[in-house]
């Protein structure tokens, strides 16, 4: 199963909505220039349009980015990923599943705007097993 980044997105702060890139350096922290980079397991957090669309269909307005998600997604069933399951990225950035929702912190910003945030259920969290540089348009596959 193979799908597309529609979006890169990252903010300076933790907490807030993320803004949209062209394309972006993955290190082995994270997206670099992201508050959530860092040596930890959720580097990198990926939101499929599909969710996003969930809630536009309620009449909310919501941007890519909005979720905090940094890497935006469509056509690849995020529900389907278990823990350990490897993602590849454009020529060659991997990430590996590390957790599976979120609990959502009192400060998130979108939980404020609409009461209710996807993150905590449809969100996937990964750490970078192989970095380098990622743009919209890029594919994303499942590997082993």
């Amino acid at each position: 199963m193979e799908g597309k980044i529609l979006s890169i997105n990252i903010s300076e702060k933790k907490g807030d909505k993320k803004y949209p890139i062209e394309e972006a350096r993955i290190t082995m922290m994270g997206v670099e220039g992201d508050a959530h980079a860092g040596n930890w397991h959720r580097q990198v957090s990926l939101l499929s349009d599909e969710s996003i669309n969930k809630i536009r269909k309620k009449g909310v307005d919501i941007r890519y980015g909005d979720f905090a998600e940094n890497l935006t997604v469509k056509g690849l069933n995020l529900s389907t990923l278990v823990i350990g399951d490897r993602l590849k990225i454009g020529e060659g950035v991997i990430l590996e599943v590390t957790q599976i929702g979120k609990e959502c912190h009192e400060d998130c910003a979108i939980k404020k705007q609409i009461g209710r945030c996807i993150m905590p259920n449809e969100g996937v969290f990964t750490k970078v097993i192989l970095g380098g540089r990622v743009k919209i348009g890029d594919n994303i596959e499942i590997i082993e």
